[in-house]
């Protein structure tokens, strides 16, 4: 049963009004989120009204009929603010429209998308990091309280300079001399270590990293958009659905396919080139023609029935403009490139008799400065919840290890990619601390250097981990890791799940110095 109003198939409703839309949650039960109209279309002689719920995500936005508006509290748009002009106005975010409107509604600020990972801080330098000690491992449930039930005992700078550590005082505000961003980050001490701990030596000098959106997309290839240029357009998804192989996929999100597809009630992919066309019968003429079976490139892995394809952007254009068109449709945060050459793809399959199927792919740059080791990252929504995700995520590491360097994700990450990153650094992690061994009958001995050098995981993204899970703490003059029962448990649960594993034997790859290989 609706609320709308009597009168309310006299009220025309424009792009920009905001006003309850009636959805189903995840429990199947109705509410009625404040959304926005984004664009409004007559089929069959039937007004449709596209809606954007604010602060939702974006792939949630979808046509709605009249009869799920409650037209009691439409909110009209101020005049300039009705429609974009030409070129464009900077469209709003998904989770805060920019919007204001008459009813005296507070203008919501603008923020991101994805919610920023905790800020990365750097513990103090030291010339040479001293060994670290752990207890043994006496465990406790219950062992830890939330963070703000702890006592705040020092501030550390993000450029790696030590200060003197002693207990905040209330009323009193100690800055860190962090350079530029000016930031201080402050560590939370329990009171009584509870149980296993490992004592953490402060690393070498690390440098801040930032999960912020930069001011605008690096010129060497970055792939983070650029949202100044946001309008109705590309704000709203624009295929209705895709054909690929034996599934049929509902995009998220908008991508710049050719507008005559736009139209078609489905768009059909060869699964083997990714090349799009209008009809199944252009896809059977297509495919007595099409003679690949797996994604062009070199196979650089292959376990059982999954195998990496490695692709080069310069030497394989067009399947890397197809896989960036289809990788669009479900990935907001990032613009497209029609220029790939800058880029590396690693393609995931499943093979069976058929061919190779593509599960999921990341991209790489061939030259990073910033030690990025992944661009972008997708795991095709058939494929989702079933491991897949970190396995792309393992073999972008494994790839750095045969480099024999550090590597993190391009920032800002997706939702779903931050969720996936933040449990695979996790469960990385904490496999390392649980196997260590005590040597000669000492605690045995580690250092956030050492953990980051095993992983090639960056120090930065080891120590936002370790205080994401709240184990990084300061005792008697040394940085500890305390180990709860709960968190070895729900470690030892997670990992009983990944039954697939990357394996470094089945990896046959040759790293390649690109910095001498000219235009590449």
């Amino acid at each position: 049963m609706t609320k709308m109003a009597d009168s309310g198939s006299s009220v025309e409703i424009v792009e920009g009004c905001r006003l309850p839309v009636l959805r189903k949650n995840q429990e199947h039960e109705d509410e009625w989120p404040l959304a926005e109209i984004l664009s409004v279309k007559e089929v069959s002689g039937r007004k449709l009204y596209y809606v954007h719920y604010i602060d939702f995500n974006k792939r949630l936005d979808e046509w709605v009929t009249a009869d799920r508006l409650d037209m009691k509290k439409l909110q009209f748009p101020k005049k300039e603010a009705k429609t974009p002009t030409k070129n464009g106005l900077p469209g709003s975010r998904p989770s805060s429209p920019e919007r204001e409107v008459k009813r005296k509604v507070e203008p919501v600020p603008l923020v991101p998308q994805v919610p920023p990972a905790p800020p990365v801080p750097s513990l103090p330098t030291s010339t040479e990091a001293s060994p670290a000690a752990v207890f043994p491992a006496a465990r406790e449930t219950n062992a830890f309280k939330s963070r703000e039930d702890h006592e705040q005992i020092s501030s550390l700078t993000t450029n790696g300079t030590a200060r003197r550590l002693i207990p905040s005082q209330p009323g009193r505000k100690r800055k860190a001399n962090c350079g530029p961003t000016d930031e201080m980050i402050k560590v939370l001490q329990y009171n009584k270590p509870q149980s296993a701990s490992v004592f953490l030596p402060p690393p070498e000098d690390s440098q801040d990293s930032s999960d912020g959106i930069p001011s605008a997309p690096r010129m060497t290839g970055s792939l983070v958009s650029d949202r100044s240029h946001d309008d109705i357009v590309t704000r709203m998804k624009n295929i209705e659905c895709i054909e690929l192989g034996r599934h049929r996929l509902k995009p998220w999100y908008f991508s710049p396919y050719p507008q005559e597809l736009t139209s078609l009630p489905i768009l059909y992919l060869c699964e083997f080139c990714l090349k799009y066309l209008k009809s199944l019968k252009c896809l059977q003429r297509h495919l007595t023609k099409c003679n690949l079976r797996h994604p062009p490139g070199n196979e650089i892995y292959r376990k059982g029935t999954i195998s990496f394809f490695e692709i080069d952007g310069r030497k394989n254009k067009n399947y890397s403009q197809n896989l960036c068109l289809l990788a669009k449709c479900f990935l907001d945060h990032k613009t497209l490139y029609y220029d790939t050459d800058p880029f590396l793809f690693y393609v995931m399959t499943e093979y069976d008799s058929k061919g190779f199927h593509i599960v999921g792919y990341f991209s790489k740059e061939k030259e990073s400065t910033e030690d990025y080791n992944v661009a972008c990252i997708l795991t095709l929504p058939p494929y989702q919840r079933r491991g897949y995700g970190k396995l792309l995520i393992e073999f972008s590491y494994e790839l750095s290890k045969v480099e024999g360097k550090t590597g993190t994700p391009e920032k800002p990450l997706s939702d779903l990619g931050l969720l996936s990153y933040r449990s695979y650094w996790s469960q990385t992690i904490l496999e390392i601390l649980m196997d260590l061994k005590p040597d000669n009958g000492e605690r045995p001995q580690i250092t956030i250097n050492e953990i980051s050098e095993i992983t090639s995981v960056k120090k930065e993204d080891v120590i936002s981990t370790l205080q994401y899970l709240n184990l990084i703490n300061y005792y008697k003059g040394q940085y500890i890791l305390t180990l709860s029962e709960d968190i070895v448990d729900g470690h030892e649960r997670a990992m009983q799940k990944r039954h697939t594993r990357i394996d470094p034997k089945c990896l046959h790859f040759t790293p390649k110095d690109w910095s001498k290989r000219g235009k590449w």
